[in-house]
C-alpha cells in the first residue's frame, strides 16, 4: 500500500476535515454546557425543593461553554499562527 503521508491534496482535505470539526465542537459548546447545568440545576432543585439553583446551573453552564469555545478558538489560532 502506498504512502499517503506525502500528498499534499489529501493532506489539505484532513486539514479541512480537522477545521470543520473544530467549528461544529464550537458550535456544540454553549447549549450542550447550559443544558448540562441546567439538568443538574433542576435535579438539585427537585431534591431540596428550591427554584432558583437551575438559573444557577445554567449561568454555571454557559461560563463553562464560553470557557470551551475561547479554549477551542485559543488552539485552533495558535495551530494557525504555527505554519
Amino acid at each position: 500500500m502506498a504512502d499517503d503521508s506525502n500528498n499534499p491534496k489529501k493532506s489539505s482535505i484532513t486539514n479541512d476535515f480537522v477545521k470543520v470539526e473544530s467549528m461544529v465542537q464550537l458550535a456544540i459548546a454553549l447549549p450542550a454546557a447550559c443544558l448540562i447545568g441546567w439538568l443538574i440545576g433542576a435535579a438539585i432543585d427537585k431534591h431540596f425543593h428550591t427554584t432558583w439553583v437551575g438559573l444557577v446551573g445554567i449561568l454555571i453552564g454557559a461560563i463553562a461553554g464560553f470557557v470551551q469555545i475561547f479554549t477551542t478558538a485559543s488552539r485552533i489560532l495558535n495551530r494557525g499562527s504555527n505554519k
